[in-house]
């Protein structure tokens, strides 16, 4: 469902389908954590006796705000001090699962989609609150309003009964058939910068994530995976690594050899004493340049359609008088996902009963895989979501917690699995390679004629969500480019999928992440071909999309798009949509002296609606952070299939002397919000590199820039 049919949707609640959302706690499997009597509005939401209310977020917290943005706009609607609401993550279950079954995290949806539906929750509650104020009054309803946590006599200001005194009568009242929504005129909490509500326990140390889970007696466990899916184990020393002090156990599995001990240091000593010896691919398919080839070669025949507008084949044939073409080829490298926080998931399982404690984008995709696997129904298997250090993508799959439940089963015992930083590195689902060519048909006065592109990539939603395939073609390999705002008469899109035997996954921003850098960049190679400003010429090609020339506008004009330049020092700008977030970014490079420095970078942002303004801060500003260290250093390389980097030392990411100051501004916007956690990455690779083409002349078509 696409975001505004969502909305559209939602913002139509029958009285039937809000009675469902309010169904009691003890039907949606909630109670066991809510205190005696509290008021259970719903899975998400409960009153409690001392005024306070808990809001259970069924949404991951990986670093994007979610525990705090989301219960704002409960708080908001219900009329409730920020100071006064509780937050938790919410575990799996059925009731925090949306229309298709699915309680998950990404596409930077959380609060697009939750808007309406949140808020709504929190009006109707409120009116709820308000209904049982006036009846014990006598008074109509619209003879009540509520303020800060209590309920108040219009006429009598002074007579008033707080939440508290509130919640039984309330809970009898049936919900508003239409709860009435505040105009964003009357906002309190949306559009506050409030503090975020998990900070306090990442700085003091007591937020747990899913690598600090400890018990007494509780086993850790490490694997010795296989280095390519089709390596076959030739021998290990099982001897020397029992021997090492805190090892236990040494476990034959189908995916490696797994040791369990008491502790991490000693299973992974015990894990470097097995020796473990592998089989490995003997020919170069699995390498990087063949890799390479491959999909350069696919470059040379049509591929399947994406977009086709207007008449490229006419431009090609008879190409009007004084026109010519100009082509260009870009390649994009694998990358890791290189999180701070290596997997981790801890995993109890009894004939009855499997617990399962993890941080992970997809509760419900854990859940039902391992109800599956257990043959338990997914009431039995419960998951405990708890934050993440880092996921962008990779914590959406399960391979790891199914390889938890493959240790317990063989040790018989809990195991918290723990994956090292090189696990983390060479185990990954990367983000993939692909290669480009961009044919543009310029004309006798320099205006753009056709724009085509043709594309050759491996496909994620092959192995992950065949069902998105569905849609006619593979979006997630052309975003980016088959959406392009540009108002160009003719223009293609065209792509070939390529397995090249690399296991891909979903990265922040997925297919825009390559194409946002290789369209953006052409865009600029046209304005130097037609000797126009590049700002200039994308405000003439996007005359038709206001919102896009304006942050266009507002990042040119924050930066001072006109001021002049020493030679050798650059400036280079680029925009794009994704998540419905309009992003444009003017970067400033030094390239004296033959290296590259990033002096400044300026970021204009319209998503729509903004809940919490520091909060989009830290996402731009997160997510361009992301993005530039791809750019710059980004690239795993595979030898005989085996991914080459093993940590940071070999897969290196900004350290903070290494990253410029980053500008933020926000367009004011009413329309509804839209995506933060990834609009801002593929924009900062194409502005970098047009600020360096500006700087020394010298287009870049490869990446990343430090080793190309």
């Amino acid at each position: 469902m696409k975001r505004r049919e969502f909305l559209r949707i939602s913002a139509g609640l029958t009285g039937t389908t809000l009675a469902c959302l309010l169904l009691p706690s003890t039907e949606v499997g909630a109670a066991e954590a809510v205190p005696g009597g509290a008021w259970s509005v719903a899975a998400r939401l409960h009153l409690l006796p001392d005024g306070s209310a808990l809001v259970r977020v069924e949404k991951s917290e990986m670093g994007q705000g979610v525990t705090t943005a989301l219960p704002m706009l409960i708080a908001e609607e219900l009329e409730l001090p920020w100071n006064a609401v509780r937050v938790e993550l919410a575990p799996a279950d059925h009731a925090f699962r949306d229309a298709r079954g699915n309680q998950s995290t990404g596409y930077s949806s959380s609060v697009s989609s939750s808007f309406i539906p949140l808020r709504t929750l929190g009006a109707a509650a409120r009116q709820m609150l308000e209904a049982a104020a006036a009846t014990q009054w006598g008074l109509a309803p619209d003879q009540v309003g509520a303020r800060s946590g209590r309920v108040i006599d219009l006429a009598h200001p002074d007579r008033s009964l707080s939440y508290a005194e509130l919640l039984d009568a309330a809970r009898r009242i049936a919900p508003p058939a239409s709860p009435r929504l505040k105009q964003p005129a009357d906002y309190t909490v949306i559009g506050r910068p409030i503090s975020r509500s998990d900070t306090p326990g990442k700085v003091d140390g007591s937020t747990r994530f899913g690598i600090d889970i400890a018990w007494p007696g509780l086993r850790i466990a490490m694997i010795e995976r296989a280095p390519h899916p089709a390596a076959v184990l030739l021998g290990c020393d099982e001897a020397a690594a029992l021997a090492v002090p805190g090892v236990e156990r040494v476990l034959q599995l189908p995916r490696g050899i797994a040791l369990v001990g008491r502790d991490t240091w000693s299973v992974r000593r015990g894990r470097a004493a097995l020796a473990a010896r592998w089989t490995v691919l003997t020919d170069d398919s699995g390498d990087t340049p063949r890799h390479r080839a491959r999909l350069d070669a696919a470059l040379g025949q049509p591929g399947r359609r994406a977009r086709d507008d207007g008449d490229i084949d006419l431009l090609r044939r008879e190409p009007p008088g004084g026109s010519r073409w100009i082509e260009r080829r870009y390649d994009a490298p694998v990358l890791a996902h290189a999180a701070m926080e290596p997997l981790a998931v801890t995993l109890s399982l009894e004939a009855s009963r499997c617990e399962v404690w993890v941080g992970t984008q997809a509760p419900s995709r854990v859940q039902d895989r391992l109800a599956e696997a257990c043959g338990l129904p997914a009431s039995s298997v419960h998951v405990h979501t708890l934050p993440i250090g880092g996921a962008f993508g990779r914590r959406g799959e399960v391979d790891y917690v199914l390889e938890a439940l493959e240790v317990v089963r063989a040790a018989g015992v809990p195991v918290k699995l723990v994956w090292s930083r090189e696990d983390d590195f060479r185990h990954d689902f990367f983000r993939p390679a692909s290669a480009h060519r961009l044919a543009a048909c310029i004309g006798v006065d320099g205006q753009l004629l056709g724009l085509e592109h043709r594309m050759a990539a491996p496909s994620i939603a092959r192995r992950r969500s065949p069902e998105l395939l569905a849609r006619g073609h593979d979006f997630l390999i052309t975003q980016g480019s088959s959406d392009h705002h540009y108002a160009i008469a003719s223009s293609r899109v065209d792509y070939h999928e390529i397995d090249l035997g690399v296991p891909v996954g979903f990265w922040r921003s997925v297919g825009h992440s390559y194409n946002g850098w290789v369209i953006e960049s052409f865009i600029d190679e046209i304005a130097a071909e037609t000797r126009r400003d590049p700002l200039e010429l994308r405000l003439h090609l996007l005359q038709h999309d206001g919102r896009m020339q304006a942050v266009l506008r507002l990042a040119a004009a924050r930066y001072g798009w006109e001021k002049p330049l020493p030679r050798g020092v650059g400036r280079g700008i680029a925009c794009l949509e994704s998540y419905g977030t309009r992003v444009a970014q003017v970067v400033e490079v030094d390239t004296r002296g033959g290296s590259i420095t990033v002096r400044r970078i300026v970021c204009a942002v319209d998503c729509g609606t903004v809940v919490n303004p520091n909060i989009v801060e830290q996402q731009v500003q997160g997510s361009i952070v992301f993005g530039l260290t791809a750019a710059l250093q980004g690239r795993i390389e595979f030898v005989g299939g085996v991914a080459s980097a093993g940590n940071f030392h070999q897969y290196p990411v900004a350290r903070m002397g290494e990253v410029p100051p980053i500008e933020v501004h926000l367009v004011p916007s009413m329309e509804p919000p839209s995506g933060c956690g990834e609009p801002a990455t593929p924009v900062i690779a194409p502005a970098l590199c047009n600020a360096i083409r500006a700087a020394t002349g010298l287009p870049r078509y490869s990446l990343p820039l430090l080793e190309s």
